[in-house]
């Protein structure tokens, strides 16, 4: 398996993650910030000549993100912070 091959689907996978696994509330920043930065990566990527490296990455890191919600954050909701309670608070 080719090195940047291995980087950019680890990089993608880690912000397709964040997305994932972000707050309802924060999803659209989230989603802004990791479209920047998935930018900036596939400008990188194209710069080297390796286009098809970048759609590779891209493929593995969304079934990779599809596996895991269908494991685990299908049943797993990502919480809210509304919801967190605060141990020795008298509220």
């Amino acid at each position: 398996m080719n090195d940047t091959l291995l980087i950019i689907t680890g990089f993608m996978t880690f912000l397709l993650f964040l997305v994932q696994r972000s707050e309802r509330k924060a999803r659209r920043l989230v989603l802004i910030l990791s479209a920047a930065i998935f930018i900036a990566i596939h400008q990188v990527v194209l710069s080297r000549g390796d286009a098809s490296v970048a759609w590779k990455g891209l493929v593995i890191a969304v079934v990779l993100n599809v596996i895991f919600w269908f494991l685990i954050g299908r049943y797993n909701p990502p919480g809210s912070s509304d919801d967190i309670q605060v141990l020795g608070m008298d509220d």
